[in-house]
């Protein structure tokens, strides 16, 4: 693995950028299932809509200083909400180092940065919202123009149609074994990507969602008809495959060489 070059007062600045998107990560994980702006009225508490300041709103550090509680009502805070501004600035400096200030570090932060919410939102609520997948559509195939061309614009097409084809022809094929939600997420890896990437991702996603649900029907923790989110085995798999999907390719081809 290669990482560009940097300096420490840059990744300073990258992560306190990561910081900042993961504290709008956690808006739009609590308001977009609720069906509500992301933009007003201001962040407040879920518990007493106590309205919080500038100070109570500064990612991890007014956690630690609040004590993990609302300043009005006592209430406490969800560890949610430091954990994903910690994951979602990890994601943007992870970008920085192995991508440098490219547009492929570009669209390696903003499709981590966009898959953050999606497992959280699919986690609790069983849905993954078109309000990100549909822009992280356009946006990845934005990005695919911006690193190469024509030629990148048509792969990441070719690759978000596939992908969300598949999906579709299991959703139908099975019956409403597969939601709508998953079959767009799955045209946005593609549009971050290209087929071979995003074909290492769709089977990593399968394989990890397949050993999961046999662990949790071994365990009796679920039974053959519960439903279990696939949002976030997409996610792990759309992430492997557009980091190190060739890699993983050429070495499973090279086993057969």
């Amino acid at each position: 693995m290669e990482f560009a070059s940097t300096w420490p007062a840059a990744l300073v600045v990258v992560g306190a950028v990561g910081l900042v998107v993961g504290s709008f990560n956690n808006v739009l994980i609590y308001r977009l299932p609720r069906g509500e702006s992301v933009v007003w009225p201001r962040s407040r508490c879920p518990a007493c809509g106590h309205k919080l300041g500038w100070w109570e709103n500064i990612p991890l550090l007014s956690f630690a200083i609040l004590g993990g509680r609302c300043s009005s009502c006592r209430a406490r805070i969800s560890w949610r909400y430091p954990l994903v501004e910690a994951v979602t600035a990890v994601c943007v400096v992870y970008a920085y180092l192995r991508h440098g200030l490219t547009w492929e570090g570009a669209a390696s932060a903003a499709f981590s940065v966009l898959l953050v919410p999606v497992v959280f939102i699919d986690l609790e609520h069983r849905i993954i919202p078109d309000r990100i997948t549909l822009p992280g559509i356009a946006l990845g195939l934005a990005l695919a123009f911006a690193r190469g061309g024509a030629p990148g614009l048509w792969l990441a097409l070719l690759a978000g149609l596939g992908a969300g084809t598949f999906f579709l022809a299991v959703a139908i094929l099975s019956k409403g074994g597969m939601g709508g939600g998953d079959i767009k997420l799955a045209a946005m890896m593609g549009a971050f990507t290209d087929p071979p990437r995003v074909l290492v991702g769709v089977f990593l996603a399968i394989l990890a969602g397949g050993l999961v649900g046999l662990a949790a029907l071994a365990s009796g923790r679920k039974r053959r008809k519960d439903a279990i989110p696939f949002g976030p085995f997409l996610a792990l798999g759309g992430f492997v495959g557009a980091e190190w999907g060739r890699d993983l390719l050429a070495w499973y081809l090279a086993l057969f060489a």
